[in-house]
Order: C-alpha cells, then sequence, then structure tokens
C-alpha cells in the first residue's frame, strides 16, 4: 500500500518550487541586464574603433599639407591670408 505525501512534505516541495520560480525570475532579470550592459560596450567599441581609424589615418598623414590645413581650420579656426570669414548670426 502506498502511503500519501503528509502536509509538512507538500509543503516542503512547494516551497522549493516557490524558491526555483524566484531564483529563475531573479536570473532573467540579471542576464536582462547584463545584455544590456554588453550592447552598451560593443556600441563604445565600434565607436571608438572609428575613432582610432581616424586617428591613426591623421597619424600617417600628418605631413600632408591638406591635413595640415584641414585641422588648422576645423581645430583652431586659422584662416589662410587673405580669406574673410562670415559666421551667421542664429536665433
Amino acid at each position: 500500500m502506498r502511503r500519501r505525501a503528509g502536509i509538512f512534505t507538500k509543503l516542503a516541495v512547494l516551497a522549493l518550487i516557490l524558491y526555483a520560480a524566484f531564483n529563475l525570475v531573479s536570473l532573467h532579470g540579471q542576464i536582462e541586464t547584463a545584455r544590456a550592459a554588453r550592447d552598451v560596450l560593443e556600441q563604445t567599441v565600434a565607436e571608438q574603433t572609428v575613432l582610432n581609424a581616424v586617428l591613426e589615418h591623421e597619424i600617417e598623414n600628418r605631413y600632408d599639407l591638406e591635413m595640415i590645413e584641414r585641422i588648422a581650420r576645423s581645430k583652431y579656426g586659422l584662416v589662410m591670408p587673405g580669406e574673410r570669414v562670415f559666421h551667421g548670426v542664429a536665433n
């Protein structure tokens, strides 16, 4: 004859099932957080890779007169002798 499980056994099994379910939900949240962090880091790596390529190009061509002129205009606001610069007035 089979003996049925007592109330204590049923409560223990229910408690274990609830504990396991809570842990699964918690782990799912941690996984989603980690995936979001990974996506942000992948985007940062992609942006930094592009920036590194630009800087490498600038280093390789640092003696190119066109590169020097472009940097002088964009970074330092310099102009060639005789050039006129007009600044637009925005609202």
